[in-house]
């Protein structure tokens, strides 16, 4: 069952962000225009670098285009001085793949997913054994990878660690009874369930028997 993002302290942009918001988050820099002009060579493309490098720096990944409001977008096109013709453009993979390339790249980046995904399992184990509900896991695994400032994984990959290490941590907690018992006790609770006793017509369970007992 996949978790609702909803849920989940998952850094995105507000549904409603005032226009101070979106020049706090989004103005660039006189190099980051300069720069992000350099690496391009259409309009909507310097547009969609520019979005994805302010993204980043902000929320610490890499947003679909779908996320970004007009607002935010208008504004960035207009901070650049870019023609009302430069629009957000659908990016092919590959060219989203140069984006997120040349972003992280840059001093600021801290690209390592395989330490954030370790980030992430440790926190999931080290919760998932006083806590249960996934939501609970993701979000302090997200918390954890927050503070290392690493490049936040994509959900997805967070909520199938977490029901992966959830499931992990939860049998092993069933398995302690089970060992714990030894040979012989497993035995006498197999015949407990499986030894079957006359009553009123009916065969039942020795266990059941002990259970009314009880």
């Amino acid at each position: 069952m996949v978790t609702s993002i909803e849920r989940i302290a998952y850094p995105r942009f507000k549904r409603l962000i005032s226009a101070h918001e979106v020049y706090l988050l989004f103005a660039p820099t006189q190099d980051e225009a300069a720069w992000a002009a350099e690496c391009t060579d259409s309009d909507s493309h310097q547009l969609a670098l520019l979005l994805a490098l302010k993204s980043y720096q902000r929320l610490g990944r890499f947003p679909r285009a779908e996320e970004y409001s007009d607002s935010v977008v208008d504004f960035t096109r207009r901070a650049v001085e870019l023609g009302e013709e430069a629009e957000l453009p659908a990016l092919a993979e590959k060219a989203s793949k140069n984006h997120r390339s040349l972003v992280r790249r840059l001093p600021q980046a801290r690209y390592a997913p395989d330490q954030a995904r370790k980030v992430a399992e440790t926190a999931d184990r080290e919760t998932g054994a006083v806590k249960n509900r996934p939501v609970d896991l993701i979000n302090i695994a997200l918390e954890k990878v927050v503070e290392t400032g690493l490049e936040i994984p994509e959900f997805s990959t967070l909520d199938r660690t977490a029901a992966r290490i959830r499931a992990e941590v939860n049998g092993s907690i069933l398995d302690r009874p089970h060992e714990r018992m030894g040979a012989f006790g497993r035995d006498r609770m197999t015949e407990l369930l499986e030894r079957r006793l006359p009553d009123h017509h009916r065969e039942k369970p020795l266990f059941s028997r002990l259970r009314y007992v009880s």
